[in-house]
């Protein structure tokens, strides 16, 4: 129906960027369960929100993790763990205590003053309350900056 000189041209730069929103979309969808089963962790992605690990980790970071067994969470490690009500914190461990044959971890927030006392039982959190240690490469923390955002604004709609 067109002669050769007027058919539309195709954006090829255009279309691969839709289709890797398209794939973007598609990963997010469906790699949670995907990761919970790689990586051991139920908290595979988890979204920074506060700061208590700034500057190193900000509101809106989307961080990865993984579930080592517990004495391979280090002085130093950032970790996941749930608190006392539920929610998923993201600090630093500063100690390690094997109290019984039990692994504990005292943690605190890079930019806090105190470890995380309020949420002890025992000498520290108990591995059992630990959903992942941060992944790191290189002794950098893998992080995607902004990324964190769409979910913390969708859950506060």
């Amino acid at each position: 129906p067109y002669p050769m000189s007027k058919r539309p041209e195709i954006d090829l730069k255009g279309l691969l960027k839709y289709l890797a929103l398209i794939g973007f979309i598609l990963f997010a969808i469906f790699s949670r369960p995907i990761l919970t089963i790689v990586t051991g962790s139920s908290t595979p992605l988890a979204v920074v929100e506060g700061y208590s690990m700034f500057p190193l980790l900000r509101e809106g970071d989307l961080v990865f993790a993984y579930r080592p067994p517990p004495n391979d969470i280090h002085v130093g490690d950032i970790i996941i763990y749930k608190s006392l009500t539920g929610q998923l914190i993201i600090h630093r461990v500063i100690k390690v205590v094997v109290y019984n044959g039990e692994y504990y971890y005292v943690t605190k927030g890079d930019n806090n003053i105190v470890p995380d006392l309020s949420q002890f039982r025992g000498p520290g959190i108990s591995y059992d309350r630990v959903e992942g240690k941060i992944v790191t490469l290189n002794g950098y923390v893998f992080k995607i900056p902004y990324l964190g955002y769409l979910s913390i604004w969708y859950h506060k709609r």
